[in-house]
């Protein structure tokens, strides 16, 4: 595992008032639910997927996908369509590529104002990315510290097919377009097992959280 604090926490040469955690693991292996956890305690969470989410609904970036790829990839109300997208981005690396560089940057920016408030408001204990793309995006440069989620396969897939109706197939199918498993816990500095034990999950959440805060502040320039 990497052992790195500090990376590149918010803009190149500043310093961030308090360390950006990132979370790595496999699809359905509860990097959201250990997100939440660090959210309990104090942290400030930005869930990439639900940032997608809000930015696809911008009217101008509506339009843009549909001249695009059309009016095929709208629902019924008019909306964008994800699984439309999906189909297409993976499916296509080059359209897959297109629509990271469009939206990735809006994501980014409406990142960087909702920790910039909360910062403005608050202490805040750290900053928490949760981005399925973590490493595939770079945003763990900006990380003091990478926190990978390990789950076993078939729990993931149990996982993901209650939670989004997904078959083992679909399962390795997206994964295919993300870095490996392997590459990922290795370039992480941290490993929480998440087998469903939630007492255990939070408490090992709530050590690793400790020895990066601790970490961050034994590295305060004086």
């Amino acid at each position: 595992m990497a052992d790195s604090l500090h990376r590149s926490a918010g803009e190149p040469g500043r310093r961030s008032p308090a360390p950006v955690i990132g979370m790595a693991g496999g699809i359905g292996s509860g990097k959201s639910e250990v997100a939440r956890l660090l959210g309990e305690m104090g942290c400030v969470v930005s869930h990439s997927d639900e940032d997608v989410r809000e930015v696809l609904m911008r009217p101008e970036v509506r339009e843009t996908l549909v001249e695009w790829w059309g009016k095929e990839i709208l629902d019924a109300a008019g909306a964008v369509d994800r699984r439309a997208v999906a189909r297409i981005v993976f499916s296509d690396e080059a359209q897959r590529r297109r629509l990271e560089g469009f939206v990735h940057p809006l994501v980014d920016a409406k990142r960087k104002k909702y920790w910039a408030d909360a910062a403005a408001e608050g202490s805040v204990a750290a900053f928490v990315i949760d981005a399925p793309l973590l490493f595939e995006a770079g945003l763990d440069r900006r990380c003091d510290a990478v926190i990978f989620v390990e789950a076993p396969e078939s729990t993931r897939q149990e996982r993901v097919r209650a939670g989004r109706g997904w078959d083992a197939g679909e399962l390795k199918r997206r994964e295919k377009n993300q870095w490996p498993l392997e590459l990922k816990r290795e370039r992480s500095d941290h490993l929480i097992i998440n087998d469903g034990d939630v007492a255990d999950l939070q408490r090992r959440v709530r050590l690793i959280l400790d020895e990066i805060l601790a970490k961050f502040a034994g590295a305060a320039p004086d």
